[in-house]
């Protein structure tokens, strides 16, 4: 991979504000830690893992594309109730997750009615979204029966990898 591409894939990676992008290719290896990232930000640059701190001055010399995140905003607090019955009705779900990281669309084109909504019935290779990945539009393929229950991403947004985006009810 050249500078130029290197460049071209640190401005996607920036424009889709990813949390986290790891990719490998030969004997190189990148891992980008975005501002969505919630503890220190590591760059990984040919095996070389550099920390970055949310002070401009931290960014090393050695990363000149990496941009130091900018703070975090503070998530609204939640009780431990209320996590751990989140979680336990959730438990029950099947999570049908991204295979790639890209920009999520509910349906094949603007116009067009989506693939799936809370309440219906997938079965295994039924379409359930499609995740465009640099101008490629892969459709996402339910592998299991059961019914929607949840779609936890928003049309047009970025996802990551394994990234969940619906949540299935085998039993429904």
């Amino acid at each position: 991979m050249d500078a130029k591409d290197l460049q071209e894939l640190l401005k996607l990676i920036s424009r889709l504000e990813f949390s986290e992008f790891s990719m490998r290719e030969g004997d190189f290896r990148l891992t980008v830690r975005g501002k969505h990232y919630n503890q220190g930000q590591q760059v990984v640059l040919s095996g070389v893992p550099t920390q970055v701190t949310t002070a401009p001055s931290a960014v090393p010399a050695a990363a000149p594309f990496a941009a130091a995140p900018a703070p975090a905003a503070t998530a609204p607090a939640v009780t431990p109730a209320a996590t751990a019955t989140a979680a336990s009705d959730d438990s029950r779900y099947v999570a049908i997750k991204s295979p790639i990281v890209g920009t999520f669309y509910r349906s094949p084109g603007p116009d067009k009615p989506v693939f799936v909504k809370v309440g219906d019935k997938v079965s295994p290779g039924m379409v359930v979204c499609i995740v465009e990945a640099m101008k490629l539009f892969n459709e996402i393929e339910a592998d299991i029966t059961g019914t929607v229950v949840k779609a936890l991403i928003e049309d047009g947004s970025p996802v990551e990898y394994d990234q969940v985006l619906y949540l299935i009810d085998p039993k429904g």
